[in-house]
């Protein structure tokens, strides 16, 4: 499961999140959420996962590569 800060950024615009809302529901620390955005530091592929799929379950899409750079976007009707 992949994500990049940019995908980790837009995802919690398009949810209203603030990192303390995506550190909660992922149960990560707020500081793991500012230092993978700003592209300080990859957090661990466990972590990484938490991240993703805690903002999958608030109806995000990741869009992987396709020649066009990864996205995302929201679910219909979340």
């Amino acid at each position: 499961m992949s994500l990049s800060p940019a995908q980790c950024r837009a995802a919690r615009a398009l949810i209203e999140w603030s990192r303390d809302d995506l550190a909660e529901k992922a149960g990560v620390a707020v500081r793991t959420i500012s230092d993978f955005e700003s592209g300080r530091r990859e957090p661990i592929r466990a972590t990484v996962t938490m991240i993703r799929s805690s903002l999958e379950a608030a109806g995000v899409i990741f869009v992987d590569e396709n020649g066009e750079g990864p996205g995302v976007r929201l679910r219909k009707g979340a």
